[in-house]
């Protein structure tokens, strides 16, 4: 466990300034959350259907977990078969270039 402690971090989301505590560790993931999260509320506000903050982070919220949920069930991207292939690939590689070292 770190011992390092919390920090507070400003972010804008949806022109609206929140503060948020996390670790430095975490802060760079947080960011881009921040600015995937943002991005997609501008998105449904500038479509001009839904005006409500409250809604539009209700849409947005739908929309993410959508995207979540079908990256899991394998019709969207699927993070752990991309996984397993690059380690396929990778022992491919080592395999060769072992081969390679041997002719050498």
């Amino acid at each position: 466990m770190s011992s390092e402690s919390p920090k507070t971090l400003g972010v804008t989301i949806l022109d609206r300034e929140f503060r948020v505590t996390c670790s430095e560790l975490e802060r760079p993931e947080l960011l881009d959350a921040v600015a995937y999260l943002d991005k997609k509320m501008h998105e449904i506000r500038d479509i001009g259907k839904v005006k409500s903050t409250e809604r539009i982070a209700i849409m947005c919220a739908l929309n993410i977990a959508h995207e979540l949920l079908t990256t899991r069930l394998g019709s969207g991207f699927d993070m752990s078969e991309l996984k397993s292939r690059m380690n396929s690939m990778e022992a491919t590689i080592d395999a060769l270039l072992a081969e390679q070292d041997e002719l050498l």
